[in-house]
Formats: structure tokens, sequence, C-alpha cells
């Protein structure tokens, strides 16, 4: 966090003179960033093919996953992959881009040793074409999608999510982007001068533990089963420290928390400086106007739409991505856990009882460099950040069924939503009306940090209680809500100790008959063990 609030309103001053093209006004040697050693290979950047291709798909799609042999960027190893022909080229993690209005057809083909189904992680669409785990297909299966684009234009994406085996595969690979376009969007993009894979970038964050050979490697200890599996190497686009190379102009910067269990503080730091950036889009598309932020937290599944500005900045200088300090809240169980083997070191014996290939020492709060972004040529550039977005966002009305909903820890060994665990055929939530419903979603304070994600529809956040200083200490209005809050919501982080009311419109048109939907926890080895609960919505 800022170290005051003198701190941040200089930065927010600094960031003002950038319109006028000058620079920040501090003294050279802070300004001067050393040369960096450790940043040589190049951020993998959007193409017309390959690994993270942007494929804006005409007719339907077929996507199938499978092993890809070398294509994993930090050490040429294999990883799990979509792969996709689209045009005579092929596509691997596509990062696919529809637009709102467009009808979406994709026949899945799996190509795995074991189930699996693809959620569209945001992406509105009735419960069968949204990937619950009910309608897993076997190896050599196939499930076929069809549905129409209703969501606002933003930042989405797709995943696994079988049950038990949604951690394993997309910790293995199988995880992209699915941004979705429309006419503001694109006035937007216009208004900045923005180009998606050039200026406009989606990057996937990610935790990583790798095997001797450079494989990668999933073999949670029953520990981290607990905690969530926390890999040693943090990865941007699948690659390990890496530079992109930028103008003097405004970035637009699409961040994914990949990671199935790993919480980020991010920032960006130009020496000791922490950049002011904007916030400009959250999970469900464009915020109501830009905020200025100092750092932001990023839960598993959460997204966030920024605007760096770099024009105060002169080729050779560099900026960083960089995790900052904070408190991951896991040590609240305290007493609670007594007899349990390290939870703080995760690199042991995992659940088979063999040992895990990387000793893992990174952790969750501490603090480490992401990505570099090293300027390479001054560019004239006047685009200013404008003070309203897109499609405006109604403040929520906080109207509906009240239903209380609490996480906490069952016999020291399983997560749990209102004292229950996963059972297939069982759906414990009911919405018995279509309409709006509050959700007031308590966790416990003998707990840790648990991401709660629901399918087919989005929270608006009403107010956060009980939160931690470092929570607190970001809210931007009386009812606690951060920065993130302040949009459309499909994944809201709950801290120990707090309380987060959301709002829920159930009426949504395009879901004929009888839904039912999930909620669950996005740290995935959580999901996996069972803190996930059936939502039924009659019709």
């Amino acid at each position: 966090m800022l170290q005051s609030r003198r701190e941040f309103l200089a930065l927010s001053g600094r960031a003002a003179l950038l319109a006028l093209g000058a620079n920040f006004g501090l003294p050279t040697n802070l300004l001067a960033a050393s040369p960096t050693t450790g940043f040589e290979k190049p951020l993998p950047l959007p193409g017309e093919s390959g690994l993270f291709g942007l494929l804006a798909p005409e007719g339907k799609l077929t996507l199938t996953a499978a092993a890809s042999p070398g294509a994993f960027p930090a050490t040429g190893a294999a990883m799990l992959t979509y792969i996709a022909q689209h045009k005579g080229k092929t596509f691997l993690n596509p990062i696919l881009v529809l637009r709102k209005g467009q009808n979406f057809e994709a026949t899945l083909v799996n190509g795995l040793d074991q189930p699996t189904i693809i959620h569209w992680h945001g992406v509105e669409g009735p419960w069968r074409q949204a990937g619950h785990p009910s309608y897993a297909v076997g190896p050599g299966g196939i499930y076929e999608y069809k549905f129409p684009i209703t969501n606002r234009a933003g930042t989405y994406w797709y995943h696994p999510h079988p049950h038990r085996l949604t951690a394993k595969q997309t910790y293995l690979g199988l995880a992209s982007f699915f941004i979705v376009v429309d006419a503001e969007e694109e006035a937007f993009s216009r208004e900045l001068d923005l180009r998606l894979g050039e200026t406009d970038i989606p990057i996937l964050l990610q935790d990583k533990r790798f095997a001797k050979d450079g494989r990668l490697d999933y073999s949670p200890s029953q520990d981290d089963l607990l905690m969530g599996y926390l890999g040693g190497t943090v990865l941007a686009n699948g690659a390990h420290q890496p530079t992109m190379k930028v103008a003097t102009r405004l970035y637009r910067l699409r961040l994914l928390n990949g990671s199935t269990a790993r919480i980020f503080n991010l920032a960006f730091l130009h020496g000791k400086i922490r950049m002011p950036f904007f916030l400009v889009g959250n999970d469900g598309g464009f915020l109501p106007a830009p905020q200025q932020l100092s750092e932001v937290f990023l839960a598993p599944a959460e997204r966030v739409d920024v605007l760096l500005d770099l024009r105060a900045l002169a080729p050779g200088q560099e900026v960083f991505l960089q995790n900052m300090p904070f408190d991951p809240m896991h040590n609240e169980m305290s007493g609670m856990t007594e007899g349990m083997s390290g939870m703080e070191d995760m690199g042991h014996e995992n659940a088979d009882g063999h040992p895990s290939g990387e000793n893992v020492t990174l952790g969750e709060g501490d603090s480490f460099q992401i990505l570099r972004l090293l300027v390479e040529r001054a560019q004239t550039y006047d685009r200013q950040v404008p003070k309203t977005l897109p499609t405006g966002v109604q403040p929520p009305t906080g109207a509906g069924v009240v239903r209380p909903i609490a996480l906490a820890l069952r016999d020291m060994r399983v997560w749990t939503i209102n004292d229950q665990t996963f059972s297939m055929d069982d759906a414990p939530i009911v919405v018995q009306k279509r309409g709006p419903e509050v959700w007031q979603i308590s966790n416990a304070k003998a707990s840790m940090p648990h991401p709660m994600h629901l399918h087919g529809y989005f929270y608006r956040v009403l107010e956060r209680r009980g939160s931690p200083s470092q929570v607190k200490d970001r809210a931007m209005d009386s009812q606690g809500r951060v920065a993130t809050d302040l949009g459309f919501k499909d994944t809201v982080l709950v801290w120990p100790g707090e309380t987060v009311s959301v709002e829920i419109d159930f009426s949504n048109p395009n879901y004929p008959g009888e839904q039912r939907f999930l909620f669950h926890c996005h740290n995935l080895e959580h999901e996996d063990q069972g803190m996930m609960l059936n939502v039924q919505v009659n019709g």
C-alpha cells in the first residue's frame, strides 16, 4: 500500500502532468533505472496463430483438449492445451474474440486420458452450456456448445471444470481468454488508439512448480489440498520474468489470475516509485468511471483491465509489474490446525506420499517481480484517459430475498459452504422466484481468504463488513467497497472475518426452464475437495 495519503496525492499530481508530456518532477536518480538481469525473454504476445493466438471464430469451432509437446514457454516442456484449426492456422489455447450478439458454436473433443468439460467463465449461457461437471465427457468424447453472446464487452476466460480434476487440468495448461467486443468497446479503443495484441495486451498470471526435467509438477500434499497449491515460479503468458518492449504512450493490460490458489497484490514500480494506473474494468466489463490506483488485489479467476501511462518515461527506462507484500491471512486458523505438517513449507510430500519436484519458497504475500516493461522508443501520443466509460453501470438496489452464506472449515480438514460440500445430484440453494436476491457471504474468523464464484450470473457488491485493515485501507466508499467491487463481478474475494453482501439478479430471460448452476470457491484445490454447491433456479 502507499505509505501515506500524501504519497498517493503526489503520484496523482504527477499522473496529471503526463497529459502535458511532462515528467514526474522527481530527481533524476529516482527516474533512472539500473540495468536489470533475468528478464531476457520476450513476453509471449497474442499473434495470428500459435499459443494464445487471437481467434475470431467464423462458424463452428473445434477445440481439442490434448497435450502439446514443447509448447510451454518457460521450459519448452509439454503442456495441456486447447488445440484449434481455423483458416489454415493452428492455435493453442486461442484467445477467443467474440462480438456481442454473435452465435457461438464449438465442439469440445476430449484428447485427454480423463474426463473433462469446458467452463466459459463469466460468459452468460444456460447451465448445460456452462461446463457443469455432470456433463464432463470421457476420453475420446465430445460435447457441443451453442449459445448467443449476450455479455457486455469485457475480459472473460475459459478453463476445464470436471469434478476433482479442475485444478489439475487448469494447472497443467488448459486456460485462456474469452474477449467480448461491441461497438462501444471498439469506439473506446479507437479513442485511445488501442490494438488488441499490440497496445491492448491480455496477460495470464499463474504460479507453477517444475520437475527437474522442466515438466509441470502438480502433486499436491494433503496440506496443499487444504491451503491451496502454491508454485515457486510466477509466469506471465507462460514465461518466467519476461520483458515487453513498449513506447511512451497508454497501454491497456487485461490481467487474469489463472492460478489455482495464489492471490496477487499488483503494482507497477519504476525504481522505488509506485506508478499510478487506471482501473477501467473488472470481471464483468467496464466500470462506471476509471479509478486511479497504486495497487490492486487479484484473486484466482478475477480480472482487472487497467490503463498504464508511460509518457513520463524515456527510452531505456523500465517499469515492473510486481507483487507487493501483504498478509495472505493463512495463519488465522492458529490453534485449530495443530498436528498438521508445515502448511507454510509447500515443497513436501504429495497426497500419494511421493516427494514433489520443486521446493517452494515463494510465499503468497512475498514481494517479487513478474514482468518488465522496457521503454524502447519515444512516441508522440496525446490521447487522454476518459472520465466516463462505455455502457453506464447503474448502482445496485439492494432489493430482494436475503440469503446468508457461511464459509468455514469443518473438522479441520474440509472447507464448507453452509456446512455442506458438493453432491452432484443435490441442490442445497434453491432460487424459488426469478428476481433479485442479496447474498450475505460471511467467512469465519478462523479461516483463510476464499474467492467465491457463481456460474451464469453476476454480483453487484453492496457492502464489505469486518474487513481486515489491508482491505479497509482501500475502501472507496462508506460501504467499504474496494475499486474492483464497483462494476459487475463473477468472483468476489472474502477475507477471514469478513462479510461481503452482493446483489444477484436471477431474472435472465435467456435461461428458459429450470437451471442448475454452481457456486464455489475458486481456490481450485478447495473446489475439487468439495467447497462447491449446486444452485437451482426454478423456471
